[in-house]
């Protein structure tokens, strides 16, 4: 293992300044952070010399890896052009424009026109306003509530974190908001009943989203947002005839679905979009993260024809469409979006995707035979690994124990960045990844299970 360094000068600078995000901030100072300096294909390298590699994309994000050419001459280029402005009043930008016809092309349902916004929240936040601007369009006043599922995520904004179902995103914060249900988490390894078949299982949860909807009323629900995998939760794939069930309710009832691709759009699960991988057939789309490969702040909702055409009647009712951000379709991340499409299709990253699906499911299958693991699940490029306390049973460990995030200190020791959630390690490599670099990924994850479970028996964290 690395010994830790003692913290530098710009380390103890940043404690200082900075709030950050998805941190136990009351141990900052202890901890110290470690500042990223610079980054090359799937590594990044800090500033005490240390490399990693980053087998999270940063945040799911940075599908191309860093230090890309092609992405820095193109943000090169955009600057040196137009490095600002906005869409707001009739205004309008080359590269926003391309990047719309591009997206509308490649979607996987039918998509006429595309919203942009500066991040996934943002883009989640929008479908919902734009969901009740659409009802009050048509007359439907009360059609207003948005379904979301237990273990999702859908962003950290008042809304998008009230759609998200995890705890932590609500604690403390007062959420989530009115107008928002949670309904089943598709996850059949951790919720499905003792001798319940995965049909049955599925068969179980789409009864129980119609009940939800009947006792509602469904003039009162307006959307139902999905993630195809659920990502921040744990990585949760659902059954494969999981969508195909639940989607006839939605359409009985006039509910549209909403696609939450945040993180699976763009190659990530072995076709360009989660939907098409696991069965969705959605109304509308969100897209963010590797929209840009994360090379700039992007989002964007993409709807179709009949959808912008409520907008513009009530446009024409107010006398004005009156939702925008300032940095939404902002030039240089258009230009790195249209880049970055370029990129996925002329280097086939779907395709090497595709190659490396068979090799990530073999490690994967060994990890799920390690003494200390649950479950190993994956989808595409990414992946969870689920510490349980007990193979036979399931049984969790406390929380409070802390298993996870002393695993990913661990994982981060031995030269790797994956991320833990709570105790769930997720694996999200860039999908430049080699076969050689990920197997190091793996083979580094898998020595620090070893080191993980040694910890677990000294610490006698099974037996509480």
């Amino acid at each position: 293992m690395l010994d830790k360094p003692p913290l530098s000068n710009l380390q103890t600078r940043d404690i200082n300044a900075l709030v950050h995000p998805y941190t136990p901030i009351h141990k900052l100072a202890e901890t110290g952070a470690v500042v990223m300096e610079r980054g090359q294909g799937v590594y990044v390298f800090d500033t005490q010399g240390r490399s990693y590699i980053e087998g999270m994309s940063g945040l799911w994000c940075a599908g191309l890896g860093f230090g890309d050419e092609e992405m820095i001459e193109a943000a090169i280029e955009q600057m040196r052009a137009l490095p600002f402005y906005h869409l707001f009043g009739a205004k309008s930008t080359e590269p926003a424009i391309e990047l719309a016809e591009k997206l509308k092309e490649l979607a996987p349902v039918p998509i006429s026109r595309v919203f942009f916004t500066s991040s996934g929240s943002e883009a989640n936040d929008t479908q919902v306003k734009l969901a009740w601007y659409m009802n009050n369009a048509l007359g439907r006043p009360d059609k207003k509530k948005i379904i979301s599922r237990i273990k999702a995520y859908h962003g950290v904004t008042v809304m998008s974190a009230s759609l998200t179902g995890l705890a932590g995103n609500h604690n403390g914060f007062d959420l989530p908001v009115d107008r928002v249900l949670h309904t089943d988490c598709p996850h059949y390894y951790r919720f499905a009943a003792e001798g319940e078949s995965e049909a049955e299982f599925v068969a179980r949860l789409a009864q129980s989203l119609k009940d939800m909807i009947e006792r509602e009323g469904p003039e009162t629900i307006a959307a139902m947002i999905a993630e195809p995998v659920m990502g921040a939760g744990g990585v949760i794939v659902p059954p494969q005839t999981y969508f195909a069930a639940i989607q006839p309710i939605l359409d009985e009832h006039d509910i549209m679905l909403i696609a939450d691709e945040v993180i699976t759009g763009f190659g990530r699960t072995g076709n360009f979009w989660g939907s098409q991988t696991l069965g969705m057939r959605p109304k509308t789309i969100s897209a963010a993260k590797q929209l840009t490969s994360a090379y700039a702040p992007l989002g964007a909702v993409m709807v179709p024809e009949d959808v912008y055409q409520a907008y513009v009647d009530h446009s024409a009712k107010l006398g004005s469409f009156s939702h925008g951000f300032t940095y939404g379709g902002h030039p240089l991340s258009c230009a790195l979006g249209v880049k970055a499409i370029e990129i996925y299709q002329k280097r086939d990253i779907v395709g090497q995707v595709r190659k490396l699906i068979p090799a990530f499911e073999r490690r994967m299958a060994r990890i799920g035979e390690h003494p200390l693991v649950g479950e190993a699940r994956s989808c595409g490029l990414m992946g969870g690994v689920e510490f349980v306390a007990d193979k036979r049973t399931k049984r969790s460990f406390d929380p409070k124990k802390g298993v996870g995030p002393e695993t990913s200190r661990l994982i981060e020791e031995n030269g790797a960045i994956l991320r833990a959630l709570g105790d769930t390690i997720a694996i999200c490599p860039p999908m430049i990844i080699s076969q050689a670099e990920l197997d190091e990924l793996f083979d580094r994850l898998e020595k620090s299970l070893d080191q993980a479970e040694a910890w677990v028996v000294a610490q006698r964290l099974r037996d509480t």
